[in-house]
Parts: C-alpha cells; structure tokens; sequence
C-alpha cells in the first residue's frame, strides 16, 4: 500500500495500492494541513502532522482507533516523522533539531541533536523491513520488471500488477509494452 496526506480542497490521508487503484480514504474528518506522515508497519499505524491544528494524531489502517499524540505550538515545527520502536522521531524545522517523541502518549520529548537544514528522517534499521518474497514485479528472463517495457507497480497482492510507460508512451494492447 502506499499512504499520502492531501490538504487540498479536502483535507484528508489516503491510502492505495502501489498501482494507485483503490484509493480510500482513512482520515477526512478533523484535519486541516497534514504533512508529515509515518507508518508503523508491525502494529499497521499511520501517523501525521496536522501543522494548521497543531496536532501529531495516529490511525489505524483503516481509519480506526484515532487518538492525538500530542499538542500544541511544538507541533506545529514538525516536517518529518519516523517511527522506531516506542518512539516517533521528528525534526524540527524552526531551530533544525531531531526531537525523540514518546509515541504513546507524546510526553518525554526529548532533543537529540541539531543537523542544518534538516526536512526529513527516517530510520533504517534490520527489524523495521520485512523479508522480501516473490513477486508479480521481479525481473523475468530477459531481466525486465514484471515483464512490462518501462515501469511495474504492485497491485493489491504481491501476485498481482500493473504496467506504466512514460510520460509521451502509450501502453500496448497486450499490456505491456510502450508505444
């Protein structure tokens, strides 16, 4: 799945397949501005960063369980999260700070270090990437993505996927090929 924010015309976080069918959208009430946005893949959370209503709040997949995590102006300097363990990290964008957030309850907020021009963090760590299985999108014989001419996205299954072309290409009538 791939999650987004939207602060368009409707304020919302979305969620669809990597193909982008099956757009749904898990959080339309209650937001503003969200920006930043996290995903705990072991316990299927999402999180963001509402800068206009100065909250970090969490859902669940598929929109449920919504609690705030924290609140207030300290909020509202928040550009990236990341999810570790018991902790969100984020970054600061009014004094380029990495802030550790207690993810469950937003207390013991704690300043790390200070990294200039800082807008993004992530955290890459062995635990936090699941192992890679077979899929519709590995390389056939001749080393080419799912079999498609320029680009393979997932659909909703590992098993399942959908070809692309380029900006300028049309997709050929067996699906695969760029015209």
């Amino acid at each position: 799945k791939l999650f987004f924010t939207d602060y368009g015309n409707v304020a919302k976080v979305e969620r669809c397949d990597m193909d982008g069918m099956n757009r749904t959208w898990i959080v339309d009430s209650n937001i503003e501005q969200p920006t930043a946005l996290a995903l705990d893949l072991v316990n299927k959370y999402v999180y963001w960063v509402d800068i206009y209503l100065d909250n970090l709040e969490v859902v669940d997949y598929q929109g449920r369980k919504r609690h705030t995590v924290m609140r207030g102006r300290q909020v509202r300097h928040l550009c990236g999260i990341a999810v570790f363990e018991n902790y969100l990290y984020a970054v600061n964008s009014d004094n380029f700070s990495i802030l550790r957030i207690d993810r469950y309850n937003g207390s013991d907020v704690q300043s790390l270090a200070n990294l200039e021009n800082a807008k993004e963090i992530r955290v890459y760590q062995k635990r936090t990437q699941t192992a890679a299985r077979s899929h519709a999108c590995e390389a056939d014989a001749d080393g080419v993505p799912g079999g498609c001419a320029h680009l393979c996205l997932l659909g909703g299954t590992y098993k399942w996927r959908t070809c692309r072309c380029r900006t300028g290409f049309v997709l050929g009538s067996d699906g695969r090929s760029c015209k």
